[in-house]
């Protein structure tokens, strides 16, 4: 194993990461070293690079990742699934560790909510402890308590980064909280990584039609070509909003109206607009709210009035991660997620984020 390392350290919002080197440590009892394969750049990162979210610096950015087991520390025998885990195995990572003993994890069992996990990437410093604790580096030390999973068989890093934090996301909103019903149909607003990982899914759950409301086009050709919805509304080319309601709705049955709409854009606007593609009774699920964006007028006699279901879905915990890796097989056999991803050198991770942050890559990845 080498003694040093080399991470994509963010020392100061809007200021270009900075190359830097920190000692690989020898697994404590519980841990385990990783060899980084690839980290994935998500759209969260480019709203920590500017600083929207409260988090410690300096830090190694990178909360999506997955690698090769390097070493093992002490007990560390299986993982998270309790399948023998070998140095040298092709591994993933849930990114964050709940506490475990919080009101939320213990009482209300919502391990997502907890208000005192520790987050790869994102609340773990470069200037404490083990210090390699974010995922666009060469090596990453998985503290105690990391689920960790051995990938599939079959299963390249390609395949397991596409989607990265959106799929275990996905799978807590669409599948587990609002649940997608055999022949219902759906429409997605976005054609993210979220938009796309939530369009597979309801495709997998046996939507009948899904409709895809995003952009750009460059984005909806390459859902498209994968076979990631059926009907796709470029948000570009129709501005008018009463223009997309009138496409989507002639979509539906009888134009009644979607049974579910998955908010994925990440944009406060498109709440509102999304009230008014779903039928009554149907159900809504705001899923990509992640960055707090402002405030956007809402007309609540539309809720009341369609007996409307609204759900909202923070992240992500460990069991959301096992059915991810779980589900990887099937997703890989229906989509071409090889596709999604654009390789960058760790050496241009600032690129990354700034072809991220101009949507004209999918999903970038760091290849230390």
């Amino acid at each position: 194993m080498s003694t040093m390392a080399r991470g994509a350290v963010l020392r100061a919002f809007n200021e270009p990461l900075t190359l830097e080197a920190a000692p690989v440590p020898e697994p404590e009892p519980g841990a385990l070293v990783a060899s980084v394969d690839l980290g994935g750049v998500c759209g969260t990162d480019v709203h920590l690079f500017h600083g929207n979210l409260p988090i410690p610096t300096p830090v190694i950015l990178g909360h999506e990742a997955v690698g090769r087991v390097e070493k093992l520390g002490p007990g560390v025998t299986a993982d998270f699934n309790g399948e023998p885990l070998r140095e040298g195995d092709a591994i993933a990572w849930a990114s964050n560790i709940p506490c475990g003993r919080c009101y939320w994890c213990v009482v209300e069992k919502e391990r997502t909510l907890c208000e005192n996990r520790k987050v790869y990437g994102i609340n773990q410093r470069f200037d404490e402890g083990p210090r390699l604790s974010g995922g666009w580096a060469e090596f990453i030390y998985l503290q105690p308590g990391s689920a960790v999973f051995k990938l599939p068989a079959g299963i390249s890093p390609e395949q397991a980064i596409a989607l990265g934090c959106a799929g275990p996301t996905a799978v807590h909103g669409v599948l587990e909280i609002v649940g997608i019903g055999v022949g219902e149909t759906v429409v997605v607003q976005g054609s993210g990584p979220v938009g796309l990982a939530a369009a597979m899914y309801a495709q997998l759950a046996g939507a009948a039609r899904t409709i895809i409301v995003g952009g750009p086009a460059s984005r909806l050709d390459l859902a498209r070509s994968i076979g990631v919805g059926d009907v796709h509304i470029d948000i570009f080319a129709t501005p008018d909003p009463e223009e997309r309601r009138r496409q989507v709705l002639a979509a539906t049955p009888r134009g009644r109206g979607a049974d579910v709409v998955l908010e994925c854009a990440g944009v406060p606007s498109a709440v509102p607009e999304g009230f008014e593609l779903v039928r009554r009774n149907g159900r809504y699920l705001v899923l990509g709210q992640y960055t707090d964006r402002g405030a956007t007028p809402i007309n609540p006699h539309v809720i009341t009035r369609k007996q409307l279901k609204v759900y909202g879905s923070w992240a992500f915990a460990e069991a959301h991660y096992a059915r991810y890796v779980d589900t990887l097989p099937q997703l890989a056999a229906r989509f071409d997620l090889g596709r999604l991803v654009t390789r960058y050198p760790l050496e241009e991770a600032n690129r990354a984020l700034a072809d991220m942050a101009s949507g004209s890559v999918m999903k970038a990845v760091l290849a230390p």
